[in-house]
């Protein structure tokens, strides 16, 4: 972080500094999952929104660019547009993402550890951290269409609330990032087929690239949607995707491990559009994560990853040690 901006941060190593706090429990038990540094100056941040709001767009202006792809030819980019879907759990704790201190230290922490390329969020998270001075030399992934609420009865229609294409222009940013979630019961998901298309458009137009996370899907009896990682499943998705607009010539795919990790091979031949792989929910066994996302990234069209929670909130509290891990997997 460069002295003078918004925030007063440094960047150090460290992991958390306590055990998790179980569901529900208040915001302030979230101290005991803060990694101890970097620190973020919440007020300061607020401060500056409140009376330079241009500051967002000149921090942008001044920020420092790279290529997408850096001389090693792969992609290592944290996650962090979970929390506009409504998406605030990691596990079992019910509100670890509510705190947005706690994010922007773990995200300050994560962009600084070697071998990490960028971040992909929505505008409020960037808007942070381009105030913090966190994402000079990193590449910058808007995420597009977040109006998909989790657990919503809209889900499946999930408009593009998040970065439009001339916000990812007039910013500087690298590339954006949208979600396609596909179940063959729900009209939503036609709506959304058809506005992914003309956003895929725009991006072409402009030459920026565009990853598109496709998922076949369908809802249990509660209402709740379940995204199919099997094989067959996968490779629709991915042929879907694929076919979207009127170039694929900037787009990316964001593809899940399947169920059964040794399918993977011939899933991904579905399409030569290269792809990075993505992170999923938090589980209790994050080196079976990291053995999954091993054999997959050998694979010729896979350039990288693409990781959020399972990183920024390991099991052990480790931040830097799960993102190093994940880094050497590349």
């Amino acid at each position: 972080m460069r002295a003078g901006h918004v925030g007063g941060a440094h960047q150090e190593q460290g992991g958390d500094a306590g055990p998790p706090a179980g569901p529900g429990a208040p915001p302030t038990a979230y101290a005991a999952l803060r990694p101890p540094s970097p620190r973020v100056d919440v007020a300061r941040l607020a401060r500056t929104r409140a009376r330079r709001p241009e500051a967002v767009a000149e921090a942008a202006a001044r920020r420092v660019r790279r290529p997408l792809l850096g001389d090693s030819g792969r992609l290592m980019i944290i996650a962090a547009d979970h929390p506009a879907r409504g998406v605030l759990a990691v596990g079992d704790r019910t509100h670890a993402m509510a705190s947005r201190a706690d994010l922007l230290e773990r995200l300050c922490l994560a962009l600084s550890r070697p071998g990490v390329d960028g971040v992909l969020a929505t505008a409020d998270v960037l808007d942070d951290l381009l105030l913090l001075g966190a994402l000079d030399d990193k590449v910058v992934i808007g995420s597009m269409n977040r109006g998909g609420l989790a657990g919503s009865a809209f889900e499946l229609d999930d408009r593009f609330t998040g970065h439009r294409p001339q916000d990812i222009e007039r910013l500087g940013f690298d590339a954006g990032k949208l979600l396609l979630r596909i179940d063959y019961d729900d009209p939503g998901s036609l709506r959304t087929l058809e506005s992914a298309a003309r956003v895929i458009d725009a991006m072409a137009e402009r030459r920026l690239p565009v990853f598109v996370e496709p998922f076949l899907c369908r809802r249990r009896e509660d209402g709740t949607l379940r995204n199919d990682l099997s094989a067959e499943a996968v490779t629709k998705s991915l042929a879907i995707a694929a076919g979207l607009g009127g170039s694929s010539a900037y787009t990316w795919l964001k593809v899940p491990v399947t169920e059964n990790p040794d399918d993977m091979a011939r899933v991904m031949e579905t399409s030569t559009l290269p792809a990075v792989l993505l992170g999923g929910e938090v589980g209790d066994d994050q080196e079976a994560a990291y053995e999954k996302w091993r054999g997959a990234l050998q694979l010729p069209t896979v350039q990288g990853l693409v990781v959020g929670r399972s990183l920024l909130y390991p099991g052990d509290g480790e931040v830097a040690a799960a993102v190093d891990t994940a880094v050497g997997l590349l």
